[in-house]
């Protein structure tokens, strides 16, 4: 069996873990008591997502994906941080 029939197949298998995934994170963001529930939902989606899209990126030979899910994992990482000064200082900005 060929690497692209195994790529082919784990994505085939992983898809719809993926989908009730999303909905679960979904759930828990719209209906998270506190922030840091919201936020630790949000976080699980998109760094799900990220790795969802380098599968995508090996299954389609399209290395323009890998950096894409980079940037998507930086720019949650930088939400948390935003947050986190957020909750312990109550404000916003600078």
């Amino acid at each position: 069996m060929s690497i692209e029939a195994h790529v082919t197949t784990f994505i085939l298998v992983m898809f719809p873990i993926y989908i009730l995934a999303f909905i679960l994170y979904a759930i828990r963001a719209l209906k998270g008591p506190t922030i840091p529930d919201t936020v630790l939902a949000i976080d699980a989606m998109t760094y799900d997502l990220a790795a969802f899209l380098v599968v995508l990126a090996i299954f389609f030979r399209s290395p323009v994906l890998t950096p894409v899910a980079i940037v998507l994992a930086l720019w949650v990482y930088a939400l948390d941080i935003y947050v986190a000064k957020y909750l312990e200082a109550k404000e916003m900005g600078g």
